[in-house]
């Protein structure tokens, strides 16, 4: 059985594949959501400077109140900070290459799962990320319950897992090098990047920790979408039509 001949592909709007957006999905809304909140954080940090007014750092009002940190989420109970920090981005790089991932293969795995249960996936995936972060902190691999974590990739880990599980061999050309892969291999090859990184404390070993995170609970939830089937049920009527649409096909 192919990808598309699924009950959960054909009864999930809206329709669509690899690489489509609409305004009508939860995955165009999660990147423009992600965009607005990082202009405002743009529009609204300013300098900081000392008594001489050379420039000595940068405030970010909006990155204070949501970013992730073992001090902040949990000695200070702060546990907004588990979802809030999938909206904070550090710079325009780091922001348009997580856009560009979920626009890719975020369609595959809502066209799968439906709106709302792709909702609850992403959100869990990126709060999964915050806790193999402190996880990692606990058992002394990273190094720093202060430091600041912010982004989507976490989530976005997870949607990419779950859209090489969907569809192993769609082929996606990498920017650099600009060579042809299947996303099977790009997951992979990603995944294994990170538990490196994180591990052996590498560059950026933090936020590698979080993709781990959010790679393991994207697997587990795509292998298991029933799990998720409590958010499908909080829509009423469109749930129960989709059911009995399901149950008279195969009662």
């Amino acid at each position: 059985m192919g990808i598309y001949d699924r009950d959960y592909y054909r009864d999930s709007p809206p329709r669509g594949g690899f690489g489509m957006f609409s305004i009508v999905s939860v995955n165009g809304w999660l990147i423009l959501l992600n965009v607005a909140v990082f202009l405002i954080d743009m529009f609204t940090r300013s300098y900081v400077r000392d008594d001489y007014g050379r420039v000595i750092g940068i405030w970010r009002p909006v990155e204070a109140l949501g970013y992730f940190s073992k001090t902040m989420a949990i000695d200070h109970l702060q546990l907004w900070r588990f979802v809030t920090f999938q909206f904070l981005h550090a710079n325009l790089g780091h922001i348009f290459a997580n856009m560009l991932s979920l626009f890719l293969f975020g369609p595959i795995v809502e066209n799968y799962l439906g709106r709302r249960r792709y909702l609850g996936f992403y959100l869990l995936c990126g709060c999964s990320g915050a806790v193999a972060y402190l996880l990692l902190l606990l058992v002394g691999v990273l190094q720093g319950a202060n430091v600041p974590l912010v982004g989507a990739s976490a989530g976005i880990f997870g949607v990419l897992v779950a859209g090489a599980i969907l569809a192993p061999d769609v082929r996606i050309m990498l920017l650099f090098p600009p060579i042809p892969m299947r996303l099977k291999y790009l997951a992979l090859i990603l995944v294994a990047w990170a538990a490196y990184t994180a591990i052996t404390n590498g560059n950026n070993a933090g936020g590698q920790a979080a993709h781990l995170g959010g790679a393991f609970l994207g697997f587990l939830l795509i292998r298991y979408p029933h799990s998720l089937d409590f958010l499908e049920r909080w829509g009423g009527r469109g749930y129960r039509l989709r059911a009995r649409r399901r149950a008279q096909v195969t009662g």
